[in-house]
């Protein structure tokens, strides 16, 4: 796997749209970071650590609902392998007016496009998520 934050917002949106109540990925420092992002800003109810049928470290992630459609309409993958997006604070972009949020990666750790304006530090933006 090249690319494991892709395959987590993936693996994230298929659940969703197949109206599953969990789902499983792989773990990693850096994606209970976007996790941690996606819970502090209401997208997913939550999420904790498990064991996959592998044995391996896994995460399992309570999708969120509402009024029987999933919380998460849109994910999209910004800054991928083949092409970093690095972006300063003052061109971080908002997502539908605000509605949504960015992701960015910043030297001061894993945020959401607001609080790394108010951080005033820029970084890799990550994905976008509405």
């Amino acid at each position: 796997m090249n690319d494991p934050i892709g395959d987590m917002l993936t693996r994230i949106r298929n659940a969703g749209m197949r109206g599953k109540s969990t789902v499983m990925v792989p773990a990693s420092k850096m994606r209970v970071r976007v996790l941690d992002v996606l819970a502090d800003e209401g997208y997913i109810r939550g999420f904790e650590n498990a064991t996959g049928k592998d044995g391996h470290p896994a995460i399992e992630v309570s999708l969120k609902y509402f009024e029987g459609a999933p919380v998460i309409r849109e994910m999209k993958r910004v800054s991928k392998p083949g092409r970093r997006v690095y972006m300063s604070v003052g061109d971080i972009p908002q997502v539908r007016q605000g509605l949504g949020v960015s992701i960015v990666s910043t030297s001061k750790g894993v945020m959401s496009d607001a609080n790394a304006r108010a951080a005033n530090v820029g970084g890799e933006v990550l994905c976008t998520v509405f």
